[in-house]
């Protein structure tokens, strides 16, 4: 009966799928224009999202769509360099919709990371976070960590500025996944609070959230979220864009020079841009923090051809960073801790090579309306120094491959497959070299589908995937698991909407979690790896409550996840090498918390800002002398915001305080951290042009000089937050 009952569901699905009666016999045509000044913009792709349909705007900025089915479509003006421009229009007979690209303000956010292809964050079934170049400009810094802190849901674990990682709902290391155009970085950032990540902030064109488990499109170790930068280059277009972009900051000495030209001529596109920014030891109320200097440049080049139905491009990118790690000679090895007018500067020097090759096909007109292969292989290496003597050289080598199937929409019914690997080669060599070399290969196979019943929309989607590591003189391991999740999405009303996600999550234990063994400054543990973990199981719930109107945008997000055999360091008490003695254990865990958001427009020029996040994170078992309920280490604590923001014409100033309370939620090992409350200022302004756009921003922060601690730093004990500064800015954009 069940059988029977199954394949009468499968009949009724497949039904549902027949193509669409309806006749394409309508137009959509447009102008496009700078906001302020209203100059048109010529060259900008305009794309409808549904149909997966691109045109070019004219020289006088108008774009035309023809031959379209009548139906609700959401429109997308995107140009380099520029926040996407998001409309929506119901098509029927011959339709006229003009859009405005804006340089700052509040406005609706585009995202590829959740699903795979474009689609508004509103609409999204998980909570996303969106940052355009402008922004990223605003907060810039060496280090991802740094410019995403304080997002909803999001903190940094650092070690100083240059290693300053993303902390997504308090999920760190191997569970937040760091991605580039949506593929793995090759980076070593997970695997050591001193390991930061090699992305550009300057260079890119916008940086995504995805926040709660993407385990279905991008791995067993995005259990806890991805951070995707996204760097452009996807459409094809005629002329010469390009931007140069300088900055300068108080505080720590903060300099950065970055610039990019894109040139289109036919089907064919070159690009290429170059990157660099350095600070100094930054200050602080009571002082400077020593050796917590930073330096950074980066490069790509590379070309592609974009026709009507087949892509390929070909990208270089180079990487090459220095950075300093406060108080780490602190640790190494002494019996008491040494004074810092004492101690050899320990520093992390980084590069990356890396080869990128994407292709595909699009608008098929068949079942597989669209295909994208990328393929890239990443040389990875770091030295830790100690003053210029080498410690510890560390090299990761990492081919991945990922091919994604889009499915042309079949009446209700729209979805994407497809399959993902890697093969790994890492090695390391000298004093922190914990593990031994190890071979790692992963594969897996996932699909995403969607129905929609306009109001209703469900998704669900799997993906098995295997994890296998070879290392040298130790125990081989292997590991295949399931993850599976299924949502719903319901409009409440014409701006609203609640979305229910349930999710089932498999994550394969980390190689440092398996084979370290050793004194790890990193860290400040001396670890003691387990290759008999088994993998992590995660079942959880996220409840989504979205409302986004012209004067009012707000999003309530609430989550829960209980994980299996969650692995963790476990404290033994005992002292080596100067460092606290930690196993990899594991336990059942459980994580609870929240994300609200709620903006208004008070007046035509004026929009109030408030947010607030929290999570709570514990041992859900007990195991030997931590008990059940003993809170997790490093999780941030209670945070909100307000702030308005005042805009005329293309001037946009943003005061805002943000209010931290203490957290005394410790880990047996943890000390707890006040609260405080920080003042901070921030201001942009904008001078469009047909051809040209000038933007000057000013970024004022801890106005009140405020001595705070990071109660996600390893090192908060000996080194505060940055004290009161200024960072100015200045962009030119040509198009």
């Amino acid at each position: 009966m069940r059988k029977h009952t199954i394949g009468l569901l499968i009949l009724a699905m497949l039904s549902s799928a027949s193509p669409s009666a309806a006749q394409s016999n309508a137009s959509l045509r447009g102008k496009v224009t700078l906001a302020v000044e209203g100059t048109p913009m010529h060259n900008v792709i305009v794309s409808i999202v549904q149909l997966k349909r691109s045109v070019e705007t004219d020289d006088d900025g108008v774009y035309q769509f023809t031959d379209l089915p009548p139906g609700n479509y959401t429109v997308l003006a995107h140009i380099e360099g520029f926040p996407d421009a998001i409309k929506s229009v119901q098509v029927s007979g011959a339709t006229t919709l003009d859009i405005e690209m804006k340089l700052s303000g509040p406005r609706e956010q585009i995202t590829v990371t959740a699903s795979g292809s474009e689609q508004l964050t509103s609409q999204a079934f998980q909570s996303v976070t969106t940052l355009d170049s402008t922004s990223l400009v605003e907060k810039a810094s060496s280090s991802i960590g740094e410019v995403l802190d304080r997002e909803p849901g999001v903190a940094k674990r650092s070690f100083g500025p240059g290693s300053a990682r993303p902390v997504i709902r308090g999920f760190d290391g191997d569970r937040v996944l760091v991605l580039q155009d949506g593929i793995r970085t090759g980076s070593l950032g997970s695997q050591s609070g001193d390991h930061g990540e090699p992305i550009d902030v300057l260079s890119l064109e916008r940086l995504e959230v995805l926040k709660g488990p993407a385990t279905l499109l991008y791995g067993s170790n995005a259990i806890g979220g991805v951070v995707n930068a996204i760097t452009g280059h996807d459409y094809a277009h005629t002329g010469v864009r390009g931007y140069f972009t300088g900055l300068g900051g108080t505080a720590n000495s903060q300099g950065g020079l970055s610039g990019g030209i894109e040139y289109g001529i036919g089907k064919w596109m070159i690009w290429g841009n170059a990157s660099g920014q350095r600070t100094g030891d930054y200050n602080t109320p009571v002082g400077e923090v020593p050796n917590s200097k930073t330096r950074a440049a980066s490069g790509v080049a590379g070309f592609g051809r974009y026709g009507d139905k087949s892509f390929f491009s070909l990208n270089y990118g180079y990487d090459n960073r220095r950075y300093g790690v406060p108080f780490a000679a602190s640790f190494e090895g002494e019996a008491e801790p040494v004074a810092a007018a004492e101690e050899e500067a320990i520093d992390l020097k980084m590069r990356r090579h890396d080869i990128k090759f994407t292709g595909g096909l699009r608008d098929t007109g068949r079942f597989i309306d669209s295909f994208k292969l990328t393929l890239t292989y990443s040389d990875y290496e770091h030295k830790e120094l100690e003053g210029e003597t080498v410690g510890t050289t560390f090299r990761n080598k990492v081919f991945n491959y990922r091919g994604q199937f889009e499915q042309q929409k079949k009446g209700r019914w729209s979805g994407s497959f497809g399959f993902e690997g890697l093969v790994r080669d890492y090695n390391t060599v000298g004093a922190e070299a914990l593990a031994p070399p190890v071979d790692q290969k992963t594969f897996s196979a996932f699909a995403l589908q969607e129905i929609d019943y306009e109001r209703v929309k469900f998704q669900f989607g799997a993906r098995v995937e295997r994890n296998s590591y070879n290392p040298d003189g130790l125990r081989d391991r292997a590991f295949t698991g399931f993850s599976g999740a299924a949502g719903v999405r319901v409009g409440l009303w014409k701006e609203g909407a609640v979305v229910a996600n349930y999710t089932h999550s498999y994550r394969a234990p980390a190689l440092e979690e398996l084979y370290n063994f050793g004194p790890h400054v990193g860290n400040l543990t001396f670890e003691i790896g387990n290759p008999n973990l088994k993998r992590e199981a995660s079942n959880g719930i996220d409840l989504s409550l979205r409302h986004t109107a012209s004067r009012v945008r707000a999003e309530a997000n609430f989550y829960y996840y209980r994980i299996s055999d969650f692995v963790f360091l476990a404290p033994t008490g005992e002292i080596e090498d100067n460092l606290i003695v930690a196993d990899y254990l594991q336990d059942d865990s459980r994580f609870v918390g929240t994300e609200l958001n709620f903006d208004v427009n008070l007046h035509r020029y004026i929009w109030l800002n408030t947010s607030l996040d929290y999570v709570d994170a514990e041992l859900s078992r007990g195991l030997g002398s931590l008990a059940a309920g003993t809170p997790l280490p490093r999780i941030s604590p209670l945070r909100g915001a307000v702030g308005l923001e005042f805009s005329y014409k293309g001037l946009s100033v943003r005061p805002e305080a943000v209010m931290v309370r203490d957290q005394d939620q410790t880990f047996p090992t943890e000390t707890r951290t006040a609260g405080y409350a920080l003042f901070n200022v921030s201001a942009s302004y904008s001078i469009p042009r047909q051809h040209f756009a000038h933007i000057i921003s000013v970024n004022a922060f801890n106005l009140g000089d405020r001595l705070y601690r990071n109660h996600l730093s390893f090192i908060k004990e000996l080194a505060p937050e940055i004290g009161r500064g200024v960072r100015v800015s200045y962009t030119m954009r040509f198009f």
